[in-house]
């Protein structure tokens, strides 16, 4: 096991033997010392999280939050410097999390919380011309073919509880009351970054089926055909609207 290693573990676990060798160059208590280091690398990635899962910590309050925090970061320590990234395993955790168990949205709600930080932190990308699109959707005869390119940003978030609305009903002005909404509900989420904003919006079955398409890069008729089966009563053009609108197609695959 290397130093750094055996460092690490010292200062995210108090059960840990103090490291060999550990000296301060005051000759104060190593232990104290150690102990105050460890309490404040603590406090500074539970901070982390919570900045990234607000409604998550809302839905338990803070003081649960918290001590799930501890036992996430024990368990999964930061593998990089950058914080922002610390947390992809948390909605992970929250599923297998014994003490959470009877609140069966909550790791949903933290999936939509990550994802919204994904977007954020996504690549920039200009949106195709109206013009070129509206030429592809012109050509009956290749437009099956066309691989649509989705915008780095765009997340697809399904769950068969009503995350959306609980994260919705957390944010200022949204006129959602909590009690209202109906947990057992299944929804979806587009998730994706317009502009310097991060947009979360719920999509039906078919506008869910057609951005999975896509962004594992189905060819568009295909697409089509699986948002009709999802939902009958689907409607292209209504979602490709919705997609447009947004920003969310920057480029198109066809053959010449």
């Amino acid at each position: 096991m290397s130093a750094q290693h055996t460092w690490a573990q010292a200062l995210l676990d108090p059960s840990q033997a103090i490291p060999q060798g550990l000296s301060t160059w005051n000759h104060s208590d190593p232990a104290k010392r150690l102990a105050v280091h460890r309490n404040n690398v603590m406090v500074s990635l539970v901070d982390a999280l919570a900045q990234t899962f607000p409604v998550t910590q809302q839905l338990v309050g803070e003081e649960f939050f918290r001590a799930m925090a501890q036992v996430f970061v024990r368990a999964h320590p930061p593998r990089t410097r950058v914080l922002a990234h610390h947390g992809l395993a948390l909605p992970g955790f929250i599923a297998q999390f014994p003490p959470a168990a009877g609140l069966p949205y909550l790791a949903d709600v933290a999936q939509l919380e990550w994802q919204r930080l994904q977007a954020l932190h996504a690549a920039d990308a200009s949106a195709v011309e109206p013009a070129t699109i509206a030429a592809l959707l012109a050509d009956a005869e290749r437009l099956p073919q066309v691989r649509w390119q989705p915008h780095p940003s765009l997340q697809l978030l399904r769950s068969p509880h009503a995350v959306v609305s609980l994260w919705a009903a957390h944010q200022p002005g949204s006129g959602i009351a909590i009690e209202d909404v109906d947990v057992a509900r299944s929804e979806s989420a587009l998730i994706f970054r317009n502009g310097l904003d991060v947009m979360v919006l719920q999509a039906d079955d078919g506008l869910t089926a057609l951005t999975a398409s896509l962004l594992d890069n189905v060819a568009f008729g295909s697409a089509i055909d699986q948002a009709l089966s999802a939902d009958p009563a689907f409607d292209p053009s209504q979602a490709m609207a919705v997609l447009i609108r947004h920003g969310l197609l920057i480029g198109a695959r066809h053959p010449h």
